[in-house]
């Protein structure tokens, strides 16, 4: 018994028009949530001088005149120069985030069983019907 060749379901354009925009929408939510929680720049220490120097922020003669170019002095440089991040990360979210990520792989190859048995069946002529679950 033959098998008649795989045929992809097809999407209409309103179908893909609106994936697109789904997916268009997922990330501007994922890039912006961050910004609306205040979770972003929440690990910047600041280390303030009293009375600042271009010597004590560790700026050499030419560091300071580029400095000075951009309108800056040693008071206002100093808050941007002693700006640092914090790049500490917690195992715990790590592996939540690889959970996640593993889990999403599972469950998407597990919907899609059956057209991924369809296809190796048409590509390899196994005439066994697709498994029911």
């Amino acid at each position: 018994m033959s098998r008649p060749p795989y045929e992809p379901p097809a999407q209409s354009l309103t179908g893909q028009i609106v994936d697109a925009l789904l997916v268009l929408a997922m990330v501007v939510v994922t890039l912006y949530l961050p910004l609306l929680l205040k979770l972003s720049g929440a690990g910047v220490t600041k280390a303030v001088q009293a009375a600042p120097t271009w010597e004590s922020l560790g700026q050499n003669a030419v560091m300071a005149a580029q400095w000075e170019k951009l309108g800056f002095d040693p008071a206002k440089a100093a808050e941007i120069i002693g700006s640092r991040f914090d790049y500490s990360f917690s195992w715990g979210a790590l592996a939540l985030t690889a959970l996640v990520i593993v889990g999403y792989f599972v469950v998407m190859l597990r919907w899609s069983d059956r057209e991924y048995r369809d296809v190796i069946a048409e590509r390899f002529g196994d005439d066994r019907p697709p498994r029911r679950r």
